[in-house]
């Protein structure tokens, strides 16, 4: 495993993680969905969004 590539999954995840919080805090304020939809979103999309941009990025390396 390359430093580039430690560097892509360190700031990922935190990108991951952090959009997740900011999804999860949104949906909470609004209360229009119940909190297990608001769990699901929160983990599915980042996750979604962090292999989308890992298929990108091995794909330039």
């Amino acid at each position: 495993m390359e430093n580039n590539d430690k560097l892509f999954w360190l700031f990922g995840g935190l990108q991951s993680i952090s959009l997740g919080l900011i999804i999860f805090f949104i949906f909470q304020a609004l209360g229009s969905i119940g909190v297990d939809t608001q769990i699901l979103l929160s983990i599915l999309f980042p996750t979604f969004l962090l292999a989308i941009e890992y298929m990108i990025y091995s794909n330039k390396t």
